[in-house]
């Protein structure tokens, strides 16, 4: 095989890979976001088995997801060289390094939350759930739950690993994360966006602008005239309904 086409067919390698990486993060993200949104609920009335039960399985997929991220982030920013193309893949793939070592820190951030929650709010005994706040939505578990269920990502039937516990969990991400530092010393302030930030929100919200004042338009009502709507009785309101 030629040299050009060595090249080549590396090149396209480290394009499909980084296109892997950045749809694990994606993944990465969503479920991420789920167990946020479960560990929300912890210590509240809606706390039950289902619910710890439901966090565990969202945990552990989110560490294969990081643990596969891990290994193919370390290969790709290993093997980049100094060439023009090699450089221009190195940036895509730094870029990918910091999301995911930021995902990484928020993700730990949540487990540290969990944990402490759940250790002031066991369910070992059934009055244990005597000191549940009455707070939380019960109907909403069901639908992260769902989510999570729908979250794929390239390599999770090929790379089964033992899940560990929540303590061991969280030792085992602070170790790759300083593992990770300390293997690819990448900077975080030297990575350039490659798109200004919250660019899809800003766009959302001028969409929205120009309905903006239909979406806001009330009838303020005469206090003389007294054409107050029915929903609005009591004299101190200055608006009328909606029409």
């Amino acid at each position: 095989m030629s040299r050009w086409r060595r090249s080549v067919d590396e090149l396209a390698a480290r394009r499909r890979q980084q296109g892997e990486c950045e749809r694990a993060q994606e993944a990465l993200s969503r479920v991420t976001s789920c167990f946020q949104q479960l560990a929300a609920s912890l210590g509240s009335s809606a706390d039950c088995s289902f619910l710890r039960d439901e966090m565990d399985e969202t945990r552990v997929l989110a560490h294969r997801i990081c643990s596969g991220l891990s290994r193919r982030l370390v290969r790709l920013l290993s093997d980049c060289d100094s060439n023009p193309s090699g450089i221009e893949d190195r940036q895509v793939s730094e870029r990918l390094w910091v999301v995911f070592l930021s995902a990484l820190e928020n993700f730990l951030s949540d487990l540290h939350k969990a944990s402490d929650l759940i250790g002031k709010f066991p369910l070992t005994q059934r009055y244990d759930r005597r000191s549940l706040v009455n707070t939380g939505c019960i109907d909403g578990m069901v639908g992260v739950a769902a989510r999570v269920a729908l979250v794929q990502v390239p390599w999770l039937t090929l790379e089964e690993q033992p899940s560990p516990d929540l303590n061991n969990h969280i030792g085992g991400l602070e170790a790759m994360l300083s593992e990770m530092q300390l293997r690819v010393p990448v900077a975080f302030w030297s990575v350039e966006a490659s798109q200004p930030a919250w660019a899809e929100a800003r766009g959302e919200l001028e969409e929205l602008d120009d309905s903006l004042e239909d979406l806001m338009e009330v009838e303020v009502a005469s206090h003389n005239k007294n054409k107050m709507a029915v929903c609005c009785q009591p004299p101190c309101c200055g608006l009328g309904c909606i029409s």
